[in-house]
Formats: C-alpha cells, structure tokens, sequence
C-alpha cells in the first residue's frame, strides 16, 4: 500500500506500561507478514522486560484489528499453488500462536483497548487478553468460516470458555458482527466506554495494573489459567504454591504494612 506506515506496531514503555498499537489504520489493521512479526516481537519484549509492569494492546483508526491480511495470503495460496509446496497457513504457527502465548503467558496483566472491530485473528488477540475494554462503537466477528477456515488465535480455547460451548458454536459457525454491548452481556469484555474515551480510559486501567502487586497479579493469571485444565483438588495445590510465591513477595509486605498503618500501598511489582 503506498501509505503503508513506516512501523506496522507501535511500541512504548512509560513508567512500567508498554503501549503496544498495531499501526495499519488504512489496511483495519489486517496482520501482513511484517506486522504479525513486529506484534510477536513487541510483545516478547514486553514480557522479558522486568521494567514493564503491564501491557496495554490497541490499535490506531476505526479497527482493532480485522484479521489475516486477505490480500497478502492471497498471493501466498497462488505461490503455493505455483510452487507445489509449503504451507499457505504455516502463519499460525509462526506468528499467531506465539502472539496468543506471549499475551497468556507473560507473567503480567495485558489489557485490550479494543477501539473498532476486532475480527479472526484480531478477535483472538483481543479474548487472549487478561482484561478488555471496549469502544461502544467496536464490534467483534469470528469471520473464520466466512472464509472456510476454522479458528485460530486461541479462540477454540478461550471463546467457549467465556460464553459457553452453545453459544461459542453459534458465533463461529455462523459468523457475524457482535456490537460491543452484546459483547458485553455475553461475557465477552470486562467494560464498555464512549469511543471518545477509549483510549484515556483503556489506558487508566492498564496504568491500575501497571502500579499494582505484579507478582500477585502473575499468580493470579497463572491460577486461573491452571484451573481451566485441572481438578479442584490440582487447584488447591497450586493456589498454595503460589500463594506463598505472592507471600514471600515485598509487595506482600507492603500491602499489610500500608493496611494496617491505613494508608495507600505504593507497589514495587516485586
């Protein structure tokens, strides 16, 4: 595209928050090869960083992201068709699943501004996120069978697991546009803002997280991710690994100190 910016994702750590903005307004910030790249890196990044406290994931224009750029994969499929071999779609294992594990996995909260229509890809990076806040004007799309492919992203795994298998089915066999206060009502986001507002209010949330107890807030994604795959009594156990974990940490003893002397705690996210 000739007004293809310059970086496909932006990023910015300010006192322990890493921005990270997909930057393809003109393309509804479709993923081409090089930003899924620049995504996958910045969020690495990110998570390695032991000055960065919490992410905030957004995105500049009217999309958050649309999906797998259709006009680059195009011109993949018809290379692969030329070439007799290779795969059209080893995309998701370069970039998309490394993406969704570097949101689930990074020992720190990420919170989505989800500031117009997240789709496919976009609606998977938005679901993998820790905590999601949401432009009233946004909407969410799986889009995958509307190109006859099934789901990637992670959202076999979290979709159903937000909303219920029934419900997860309905949304991906039969794909259509969810406006952001039905996402609310299903379950799907955590708040719904005036578009106006989206960005100084997304970035106040993760900017609570960002000056919050960071070892507690691991154990807690580390918990919940655990407990969606184990029994009760696994749980148990791992509720008490990491909960002396978040005991030995200094923020811990920071908490009760400033609990008990009634004043607020001011965190080392350590």
């Amino acid at each position: 595209m000739a007004d293809e910016p310059a970086n496909t994702v932006l990023y910015d750590v300010s006192e322990g928050l890493a921005t990270i903005t997909i930057n393809r307004p003109d393309a509804m910030n479709a993923m081409n090869t090089a930003a899924k790249v620049a995504l996958r890196d910045s969020l690495r990044d990110a998570a390695a960083d032991p000055a960065v406290r919490a992410v905030l994931l957004t995105a500049t224009g009217r999309a958050f992201c649309v999906g797998q750029d259709l006009k680059e994969h195009v011109a993949t499929l018809a290379a692969t068709r030329e070439s007799g071999g290779g795969n059209a779609l080893s995309t998701v294992r370069e970039h998309y699943n490394p993406i969704v594990r570097a949101i689930t996995g990074m020992a720190k909260p990420v919170v989505a501004g989800v500031n117009g229509v997240a789709a496919g890809a976009g609606f998977g990076f938005a679901l993998a996120a820790d905590y999601r806040v949401v432009a009233d004007t946004a909407s969410f799309n799986t889009s995958f069978a509307g190109v006859a492919l099934t789901a990637d992203s992670g959202v076999s795994w979290t979709l159903p697991r937000l909303i219920g298998p029934s419900r997860a089915a309905d949304l991906l066999f039969f794909p259509r546009s969810i406006s952001a206060q039905d996402a609310l009502e299903l379950g799907l986001v955590n708040r719904v803002v005036l578009a106006a507002e989206l960005a100084e209010r997304a970035a106040a949330v993760a900017r609570t997280l960002a000056d919050g107890p960071t070892v507690a807030y691991a154990a807690l994604k580390e918990s919940m991710a655990y407990g969606a795959g184990h029994t009760l009594a696994q749980a148990l156990e791992k509720e008490d690994e990491l909960q002396t974990r978040a005991g030995a940490s200094q923020d811990h003893v920071i908490a009760v100190e400033a609990f008990l002397a009634k004043e607020t705690p001011v965190y080392l996210g350590k």
